[in-house]
């Protein structure tokens, strides 16, 4: 009996029967821990900052220097981060845009003046840089890859958290507690995730990856259509959260409005993540996309309370669900060798837009009022749906 069952096949074991490997493993948690700490330090800030500049005489200009000088800085930092990650490692390279992106809000204790404001904004943007990037590479390393959307959502959400708690938290907490004070929280959010750098790893797995230059190889590589496409709905994040707060009288709708965005998107981000690992994030797109030109669209009437508050809730769907589709295809179409130029890439899509769009805005509402500079921003969006639909019909047949 035990020579026939040895000279038996073993049968091979059905793939329902194999566990499936862990996504959220020790060290991908200890990432999600750091990422939200310099999330809510970055988030905190992001709308109270111009409103600050404002309030101390700068005026809408200013306020819209003060988030591009931070997402342009954040561009310029982009550039480089493969480069740094070969040479400093995970580990270093986390570690510095933790303090890059924390300590300068310290400044803001002692000044309100606009050059020294931008310089903060500029070391803060670099700091900015280097998590977002390293944080976005390093998960595409710690998450199985058939499970990659699913990780890149489960990212998501919890790099959303703090916009759900910082962006309407900040601007209510300006009556409440003073600038000085958020400064400060915004500070120690950040410095406190150094706690978290002993269980990063300190070097990729593949360091070829690192001698890809950013902007290298982009013909025929299949990047460059989620890249322009995720800038044009960047462009309207960030207006929305620099020029909101200023174009409406009412604080607390402001405050309910940044929140239902600051929810939805990372809901969106992860439920699109899950959903495009089933059907292909290319299919989605293109709705997506209609969703947050919507969404733009409805801040012609930011003088409405409900307008802005609803709109703000389509918007948030429409970029969470972007947020995940772009940076989903990006990593289908490219070898793991080009990961960290993917990360780059899509960041400098991010901030790129977000930061060209808050300086633009800043001249152009000067001349034309909120409504109509607004309406050129959703046109802005509802351009970028035309490339999306082509290649969704593409994927579909």
């Amino acid at each position: 009996m035990s020579d026939l069952a040895c000279e038996l096949p073993t049968p091979t074991p059905s793939p329902l029967a194999v566990p499936a490997e862990r996504l959220v493993t020790p060290r991908f948690a200890r990432l999600l821990v750091m990422v939200f700490g310099s999330g809510l330090s970055m988030y905190l800030l992001t709308s109270v900052v111009p409103l600050y500049l404002a309030a101390n005489g700068s005026g809408g200009v200013g306020a819209g220097l003060s988030t591009g000088a931070m997402m342009l800085s954040a561009v310029a930092m982009e550039l480089l981060l493969p480069r740094m990650l070969r040479r400093f490692g995970y580990f270093g390279t986390l570690g510095l845009g933790l303090v890059l992106l924390g300590a300068p809000s310290l400044v803001l204790l002692f000044t309100s003046s606009l050059p020294l404001v931008l310089g903060v904004c500029v070391v803060r943007g670099a700091g900015l840089a280097i998590m977002v990037v390293g944080a976005v590479a390093l998960v595409a390393e710690l998450v199985p890859a058939h499970r990659r959307g699913e990780g890149l959502g489960v990212y998501g959400v919890v790099v959303g958290l703090p916009a759900v708690i910082g962006l309407p938290l900040g601007v209510y907490l300006t009556d409440v507690i003073g600038y000085d004070a958020l400064f400060v929280l915004a500070a120690v959010a950040s410095l406190a995730g150094l706690a978290m750098l002993p269980g990063m790893p300190r070097r990729s797995t593949g360091d070829e990856e690192h001698h890809v230059k950013v902007l290298g190889g982009l013909r025929g590589s299949g990047l460059l259509m989620p890249t322009f496409v995720f800038a044009a709905v960047t462009v309207a994040a960030g207006i929305s959260v620099t020029f909101l707060p200023l174009g409406s009288d009412s604080h607390f709708a402001v405050a309910v409005a940044l929140l239902l965005q600051a929810i939805t998107a990372p809901g969106a981000r992860w439920l699109a993540g899950r959903i495009g690992d089933r059907i292909g994030p290319t299919k989605l797109l293109a709705p997506a996309i209609l969703l947050a030109a919507l969404g733009a669209a409805s801040l012609i009437f930011v003088g409405t309370a409900v307008a802005i508050i609803v709109g703000a809730a389509l918007f948030g769907i429409g970029f969470g669900a972007a947020q995940n589709l772009t940076l989903a295809i990006m990593y289908d179409r490219s070898p793991k060798s080009r990961y960290g130029q993917v990360s780059a890439l899509w960041n400098l899509a991010y901030d790129g837009g977000w930061g060209i769009g808050a300086i633009l805005f800043g001249f152009v509402v000067a001349g034309t009022g909120y409504s109509l500079a607004f309406g050129l921003t959703a046109a802005i969006v509802a351009l970028a749906i035309v490339p999306a639909l082509k290649a969704s019909l593409r994927a579909t047949s």
